[in-house]
């Protein structure tokens, strides 16, 4: 983070951004954290090679307004994660 703005991280690369555009959640520095754990496996799965309902499934887990996923959530993408390990 610069001083007028920052590097943000999207699904389909980096973008310099005012921080003028940016509007705070006001997380505490642990569920900075965890977004960046989901955001850094999310990154890991996606591809465009996958099935656009898989593609569409993880861009909405990335969209989210939230510091953690719910129970079915964190089990489909751990399914996705074994998935594209094998």
């Amino acid at each position: 983070m610069n001083d007028f703005s920052c590097t943000v991280k999207m699904g389909d690369g980096e973008y310099m951004v005012g921080l003028q555009y940016l509007k705070s959640y006001n997380y505490l520095p642990a569920e900075c954290e965890q977004i960046w754990v989901i955001c850094d496996r999310i990154s890991r799965v996606y591809s465009s090679g996958l099935e656009e309902s898989v593609q569409r499934f993880l861009e909405m887990l990335g969209k989210l307004n939230r510091a953690y996923l719910t129970g079915l959530e964190e089990k489909v993408l751990t399914v996705l994660e074994s998935e594209i390990r094998d």
